[in-house]
């Protein structure tokens, strides 16, 4: 095959990718591509170095993975017998290769570097001082880069290592290409499945009021079970709520220090209790079968007894009373 009808093949896969519809890169997409490489020869074949024009076709097994077969045919090289210019031929030769391609990064617009390894085959013709033609079966490795400046047109660089097995010679070349990249990622949209239209059904939502409460803290002086005038107000407010909520009852709790005789303290706390109580059923009045009175002298204190502030806060009266609005 010659060098033009080679580039032609390339090229027109090229054009003919421009008429598809729907370009994308990734799985199943198809790659093509022109190149031009500088083939940089063993001296022991006594050949120049030369240049490789072709072109391939890849498809991608996966979004990274790709397996392309490529043709190039040498131009440019000559082989050189020493025995002057008049031994000195044009060499000409094919080299047909089949390698694989690892990608890195993602598929999309920007820079792709990968690898590759495959199986080529070379055929020249020319050579000195051989007669006929000179086939051998190479060992590719390679790597390079690829810039995809959109979805689907893209250039390349690359590097490739040979080694043949029938004249174990290791020779590389260096070149770049362009291309396109079409057909991967093509997924048929979704049909759409109209779904039934659930019925909407309107609960009604009651509210439930959070309930409130109010507490009496009243305190005494040492003892006393003299109500303080400055308590008066506090106790006037819970008498109000319970006469707004008169389904309400509540218990009124004296205590007194740790100072003193266990049994003073219990009748002292008593005391307290029943004072407070009196003045929310006498002086306010609510009901007296709503509110009842106990004490518990020196127990359950609310502070600690050793300190005068402590001892303070636990000569009281504490009551609670807990209503849930309608």
């Amino acid at each position: 095959m010659k060098l033009k009808s080679t580039l032609g093949l390339a090229i027109g896969s090229l054009l003919a990718a421009s008429s598809f519809g729907v370009f994308a890169q990734g799985q199943g997409a198809v790659e093509a591509e022109v190149f031009a490489k500088r083939y940089f020869t063993d001296s022991s074949r006594n050949m120049e170095d030369g240049n490789l024009f072709g072109g391939s076709v890849g498809y991608f097994l996966t979004d990274d993975v790709s397996l392309g077969l490529s043709y190039g045919e040498y131009h440019d090289i000559r082989s050189d017998d020493r025995q002057g210019s008049r031994g000195r031929k044009n060499v000409k030769g094919s080299l047909t290769s089949l390698d694989a391609a690892y990608h890195f990064g993602t598929p999309g617009v920007g820079l792709r570097p990968y690898v590759s390894a495959g199986m080529g085959h070379q055929s020249l013709s020319n050579l000195q001082p051989r007669t006929g033609r000179d086939r051998t079966t190479f060992a590719n490795i390679g790597a390079g880069a690829k810039y995809y400046f959109s979805e689907n047109v893209f250039a390349k660089a690359s590097v490739d290592g040979v080694h043949g097995f029938d004249n174990h010679q290791s020779e590389w070349m260096a070149g770049v290409g362009v291309g396109v990249n079409f057909g991967g990622g093509a997924k048929a949209p979704a049909p759409v499945v109209a779904e039934p239209v659930a019925e909407v059904v309107y609960e009604e939502v009651v509210e439930v009021a959070e309930p409130v409460r109010v507490e009496l803290d009243v305190k005494f002086d040492f003892d006393k079970a003299v109500v303080k005038q400055d308590s008066y107000s506090d106790i006037e407010n819970l008498a109000e709520f319970m006469k707004q909520f008169p389904q309400t009852a509540t218990t009124v709790e004296g205590y007194t220090d740790s100072v003193g005789n266990p049994a003073y303290n219990q009748k002292l706390s008593e005391r307290r209790a029943g004072a407070v109580r009196d003045v929310l059923v006498n002086q306010y009045g609510v009901e007296a079968d709503r509110v009842n009175a106990v004490g518990y002298g020196k127990d359950r204190p609310a502070a600690d007894n050793a300190t005068r502030e402590g001892r303070a806060i636990n000569r009281r009266v504490e009551a609670a009373v807990e209503a849930q609005p309608e």
